[in-house]
C-alpha cells in the first residue's frame, strides 16, 4: 500500500512538473519574441542593418574604385593656428592634406583638372575646420577632422567627386 501511495505521489509530482514546465516555456517564448522585436526595432532606428544592395554607400563606392580611377591632389605644408587649449598657450598645426578624387565621376571632368586654381578656397575650408580644435583634440580626432573637411569640400563643390581626405603629414606644436 505504501508503494502505491508513493507511486501516485511521484506521478502527481511528475504531472505538476510537466504542466509547470509547459507554462514556463510558453511564457519564456513570448518574452523572447518581444525582446527580439524590440532589438530589431532599435537596430532599425539606429540603422545598424546592412544595406540591401540597391544603394551603394560611400565606403562601398570607395572599395569598388580601382587605383587607376583615383586621382590625388596634395595641399602641402599648411601652418594653421589652433584654438587655445587648457594650458593657455598658442599652438599651431603644420599639415599636408591629400585629397582623393574619383576620376570616373562626371563632376571630376568639370572640377578635377582645375582644382589647382581653387587651392585658396580649399585652404580656407581646411583652415576653418582645423582651427576649431585645440592641440589635444586635433591629435586625438584626426579622423573626425578629415571627415569634417571632406564634408566641407563636398559642400563647397556641391559634389562628391572628392571622396576621401587624409593628412599625409601632421605636426603639432
Amino acid at each position: 500500500m505504501k508503494k502505491n501511495l508513493i507511486s501516485i505521489g511521484i506521478l502527481a509530482l511528475l504531472i505538476v512538473n510537466l504542466v509547470l514546465t509547459g507554462i514556463m516555456m510558453f511564457s519564456v517564448m513570448s518574452t523572447n519574441k518581444k525582446t527580439a522585436a524590440l532589438v530589431t526595432d532599435i537596430a532599425s532606428a539606429i540603422k545598424l542593418e546592412l544595406s540591401d544592395g540597391t544603394t551603394a554607400t560611400q565606403e562601398e563606392e570607395t572599395k569598388q574604385l580601382s587605383i587607376a580611377d583615383i586621382a590625388t591632389y596634395t595641399i602641402a605644408d599648411m601652418t594653421i593656428p589652433l584654438k587655445t587649449g587648457a594650458d593657455g598657450k598658442d599652438h599651431f598645426a603644420m599639415v599636408s592634406v591629400a585629397l582623393s578624387m574619383n576620376t570616373t565621376s562626371e563632376d571630376y571632368q568639370t572640377y578635377g583638372p582645375s582644382i589647382a586654381e581653387k587651392v585658396d578656397l580649399l585652404r580656407g575650408q581646411i583652415n576653418s575646420v582645423i582651427s576649431q580644435y585645440t592641440m589635444e583634440e586635433a591629435k586625438a580626432n584626426s579622423a573626425a577632422i578629415c571627415n569634417e573637411i571632406l564634408l566641407k569640400l563636398q559642400a563647397l563643390y556641391n559634389s562628391d567627386f572628392i571622396f576621401d581626405v587624409t593628412f599625409s603629414s601632421a605636426l603639432y606644436q
